[in-house]
């Protein structure tokens, strides 16, 4: 495997804090809530806490002598994520880090005052979660993923990778305005490139499953999953069914590669985290988030998986493959 950024790293590391470093001197434990539309064995949200809390420990905030962590693993169903909003809100933290618009708006619809700092969300202001990039205005403010012109590229590269695909299913959460707003990138792009698209809305395992076969049964067929709650927690299902039915497949996190996905292109979700504990840093430290700008992803990445492309039948370009920031083989 070439890498030139080392996922795991935090994996072995988010436990290992400074313990000589300076802790905050006003003798007042903080706590901060942490909500993820997420399971607590899902190894990206162990990797992005972990890389929360060493960004934290950076600022000399440490766990059990000035701050204390709540966190809630709510999985992508809308009730859960609201039951578990609610009960952080019920503990009245110091500041509540969230991730993406399905635990951000649960959170908003319960809390005004409490500071909320996302790590990553598409459209903050078309969502109306923030007035303003620049100027937030309220408790909210964060690290932007994408932005939804980003999604075009997504196509662009499916094309790169495998010619011959003219038809593509866009597999999103349509319970969620950014999963529309990407299909509709995605589908003003689809003429320039030649490519009908059709969306696939993530619901239940079983319906995911026929309405991929269902695709996949006319020739040469490509798939894209769009950035969301409900993606990752049918990660491993759409990996899966885009392996057993033959079709190329790009994904929106790396981490999709190293487990078996053809490619992956998006922002560094690890970085969006570390970014996000010195916003949480600040607004312990009395800042306001509506001071606090929102802020654009500073990585974006491009990852190959060679073994699963030679699975397909397809050889990567020579060009696309100097354009990767990590080819896994």
């Amino acid at each position: 495997m070439i890498r030139r950024r080392d996922f795991f790293t935090l994996l072995g590391g988010a436990a290992v804090w400074p313990i000589a470093a300076r802790a905050q001197q006003d003798g007042r434990m903080r706590h901060v809530g942490i909500l993820l539309p997420g399971t607590h064995d899902d190894v990206e949200f162990q990797a992005f806490v972990g890389a929360f809390l060493q960004g934290l420990a950076q600022s000399d905030w440490i766990i059990g002598r000035n701050v204390q962590i709540e966190t809630r693993y709510a999985g992508a169903k809308a009730e859960d994520i609201r039951k578990h909003a609610q009960e952080l809100v019920g503990l009245a933290p110091d500041v509540i880090l969230a991730h993406g618009t399905s635990t951000v708006g649960p959170l908003l619809q319960l809390t005004r005052s409490i500071p909320i700092v996302f790590s990553v969300i598409i459209d903050p202001v078309g969502g109306g979660y923030v007035e303003s990039l620049a100027r937030p205005g309220g408790n909210v403010t964060g690290f932007m993923a994408n932005e939804y012109s980003a999604n075009g590229k997504y196509l662009e590269l499916l094309k790169d990778i495998a010619p011959g695909i003219t038809r593509v299913a866009v597999l999103r959460d349509a319970t969620q305005g950014s999963g529309t707003g990407a299909f509709a990138v995605i589908q003003a792009m689809a003429p320039l490139l030649r490519v009908q698209v059709n969306a696939i809305n993530l619901s239940e395992i079983g319906e995911i499953e026929s309405a991929v076969a269902a695709f996949a049964a006319a020739s040469n067929g490509g798939l894209i999953l769009t950035a969301g709650a409900a993606g990752r927690v049918y990660r491993d299902l759409i990996i899966a069914l885009a392996a057993r039915h033959k079709l190329p497949a790009i994904y929106f996190d790396r981490y999709y590669a190293s487990v078996g996905g053809l490619m992956t292109y998006g922002p560094d979700y690890i970085d969006q985290y570390r970014r996000a504990a010195s916003y949480v840093d600040r607004i312990l430290k009395r800042e306001k988030p509506a001071d606090l700008p929102v802020q654009a992803p500073i990585k974006y990445e491009l990852v190959i998986n060679l073994k699963t492309a030679k699975e397909l039948g397809l050889t990567v370009p020579p060009n696309l493959l100097a354009r990767a920031d990590e080819v896994i083989e």
